[in-house]
């Protein structure tokens, strides 16, 4: 497959509409294992977004927009002019930068939101960003066990995302953390636009609030399951339903 002037790295599966998954923060593509959509009639593209996974180069600066746009060439590249979008937390605000690109058709929003930053969470990204140059490996183990409900029941799935979070560098790390914190603010255009998007959340969710999204977006469709952040892995079953039945509405 030639390689694109920068290059993201991607896969792509199976035949017929084509839906693009978005991984988050300090995951990869390989999170969609999770869901084993194989036997239905989508086509899969898979994307590993800058420093994660095996997208290694990182933007000239730091930006979910362009990172958005570097999707969209791979998009390009694939000659897909019609798409929708499976993108969690991370992944999800790059997919609302699609949202308003040439040929998306709906997004799922996986375990995030569509609204920016507030002042505290801006400075906690900032933290992030300075915290790993000096104590990565620290801050990848107090991070991710935290995005569980019940991260004791997980030990295994936790220890394997350590050890993938682990081969990212401190600076792509940073990188990702800065995007995130001058990210856009969706909210308007996702409550203009409800039938365009569909959001998937966990009710023990702790970056994200139960009531803080029905506040901000009350006509949307939502779909609340008994799990956390990683609502891919502690409720595989639900979510596997509802892509499922988006598809075949598709």
């Amino acid at each position: 497959m030639p390689e694109l002037p920068f290059s993201l790295h991607y896969t792509v599966h199976g035949e017929g509409p084509a839906w693009v998954f978005l991984h988050g923060f300090l995951e990869s593509s390989t999170m969609w294992d999770y869901l084993p959509l194989e036997d239905h009639p989508i086509q899969q593209i898979r994307i590993d977004l800058p420093g994660h996974g095996w997208s290694f180069e990182l933007l000239d600066a730091p930006s979910i927009y362009l990172m958005a746009l570097e999707v969209q060439r791979v998009l390009a590249h694939l000659e897909i002019s019609s798409f929708s979008i499976v993108g969690h937390s991370m992944g999800a605000y790059v997919g609302l930068e699609l949202s308003k690109m040439k040929g998306f058709e709906h997004l799922v929003l996986l375990n995030s939101n569509c609204w920016s930053d507030s002042d505290q969470k801006k400075q906690d990204r900032l933290r992030v960003a300075n915290l790993v140059h000096q104590a990565k490996a620290h801050f990848i183990r107090e991070a991710i066990p935290n995005l569980f409900s019940n991260p004791q029941k997980q030990d295994q799935v936790i220890e394997a995302l350590i050890k993938d979070a682990n081969c990212m560098t401190p600076e792509a790390i940073a990188f990702a953390a800065l995007a995130m914190r001058e990210r856009a603010d969706f909210t308007e255009f996702v409550n203009t636009h409800p039938e365009k998007f569909t959001f998937i959340h966990g009710i023990y969710d702790r970056l994200v609030s139960v009531e803080e999204l029905q506040q901000k977006v009350p006509n949307s469709n939502i779909h609340f399951l008994n799990c956390g952040h990683m609502a891919h892995v502690e409720a595989g079953e639900e979510v596997l339903g509802i892509l499922i039945h988006l598809i075949k509405n598709d």
